[in-house]
């Protein structure tokens, strides 16, 4: 008899460990899913953390490439309007190459006066032979500068004095003077001489 009863609680327990073990392994094997699928969420996500990456950095790339292009856009706007300047610059003075009507062999076709900055002026001549096949002329130049000074009048050589030139078809001398921060400067007359006598002059008035 307590054999039997022995044996009886042996098979319950059995029983229940049986029924105990299936709970156990159905909850392992639901949470190996859990796992496997938040797995599967983390590679989606890390996935779209790339792509996302992606298009900011080619974005950011496109609007780098962009100012890059605009600068150098405004930097071949800035070549050409110093290109333009300097082709007008040109052709007035290849204008001023055309001979003219007069008969003067030699002559002052061209002379500029230019302020860089309070008592300092630049200035350029243009001297031509506009006979075909002159003979090179020796000579020298001179730029006077007048005006009025505290009132009264006023006027000064060049301070490097004459300059020696030497005018095969044509010649453009150019240089920098200073003047008197008082100076109001009128008139600019660039002379061509030789031997101490003129060959040809010419003025401008500022």
């Amino acid at each position: 008899m307590l054999g039997a009863v022995v044996l009886g609680f042996s098979g319950a327990l059995a029983l229940w460990a049986f029924e105990v073990g299936k709970d156990i392994a159905g909850l392992d094997r639901h949470a190996k899913q859990e796992l496997a699928q938040l797995r599967d969420e983390v590679q989606q996500l890390r996935a779209d953390l790339v792509k996302a990456q992606s298009v900011a950095n080619t974005s950011e790339s496109l609007l780098t490439t962009e100012r890059t292009a605009q600068e150098q856009l405004a930097q071949q706007i800035r070549q050409l309007e110093i290109d333009n300047q300097t082709l007008r610059t040109d052709l007035g003075f290849f204008e001023r190459l055309i001979p003219g009507s007069g008969s003067d062999a030699l002559s002052i076709r061209g002379l500029q006066v230019e302020r860089l900055s309070e008592g300092e002026l630049k200035w350029q001549a243009l001297m031509i032979q506009a006979l075909k096949n002159a003979p090179e002329f020796k000579g020298s130049l001179e730029i006077t500068f007048s005006g009025t000074l505290e009132g009264k009048p006023w006027s000064m050589v060049h301070a490097a004095g004459p300059q020696s030139v030497l005018v095969k078809s044509y010649l453009r001398q150019e240089g920098i003077v200073l003047v008197p921060r008082l100076a109001v400067v009128k008139a600019v007359t660039a002379k061509i001489l030789q031997g101490g006598i003129v060959k040809s002059v010419h003025t401008i008035k500022l």
